[in-house]
């Protein structure tokens, strides 16, 4: 950037440098055509003074000609410059619409790829914003499935509770039971013996 404007002003310094010495070289010219009028109304009044006719405008056209064709290059020069320098201009005015061009073509790019990268994003909170919704509603599902297991678990806890006061109730009655039926065993073996005895002693008494 620096240099581009560096370039122009030297540029612009060298075409001011060129209208100057235009400038004074036409100063210059004029001060001669005054100064070789003045020469010449001198010769020719000097001519007129010795009777001399002279036709003194031989020389003058060729000194007039000669001024011209130096105005005519120094004009050519300027122009010549005045071309190089807007040739100049042109390039680099070229260079930075090109370069203009290409940032712009940047920026587009970059545009479309921050845009592509919002719709990835948008899709991907969606997608998360679905997936927290999913995780949720599972959640949700865990708690009341460990709630109705909960429940559950503490019916089949009262009903092992109850079981097993059923099965201690039964093994008392079973002892219970045991113990009658023990006894019952001990008056039935008693009575069988009586029985026994007796049944001899009736048989001993038959037999006398």
């Amino acid at each position: 950037g620096n240099n581009c404007f560096c370039d122009v002003d030297n540029a612009s310094l060298a075409r001011l440098d060129l209208e100057r010495k235009v400038e004074s070289l036409q100063e210059e010219i004029i001060f001669l055509r005054k100064l070789h009028d003045e020469e010449v109304a001198e010769l020719q009044a000097q001519i007129q003074d010795q009777h001399v006719q002279i036709d003194m405008d031989v020389a003058k056209p060729d000194l007039t000609a000669a001024l011209r064709d130096v105005r005519v290059q120094y004009e050519t020069l300027a122009s010549r410059n005045l071309q190089d320098s807007e040739d100049w201009y042109k390039s680099k005015f070229a260079d930075l619409s090109e370069a203009a061009n290409r940032n712009t073509d940047a920026i587009r790019q970059a545009k479309q790829e921050a845009n592509e990268y919002r719709r990835q994003v948008q899709a991907l909170t969606c997608e998360v914003d679905s997936l927290k919704g999913t995780n949720e509603s599972m959640e949700r599902q865990m708690r009341e499935l460990e709630e109705s297991f909960g429940c559950e678990a503490n019916n089949f806890q009262d009903t092992i509770s109850r079981l097993e006061d059923d099965i201690r109730n039964m093994k008392d009655e079973m002892a219970r039971h045991l113990r009658e039926y023990q006894d019952l065993l001990n008056v039935k073996m008693a009575l069988d013996i009586e029985i026994a005895t007796y049944r001899k002693l009736l048989e001993g008494e038959e037999s006398r």
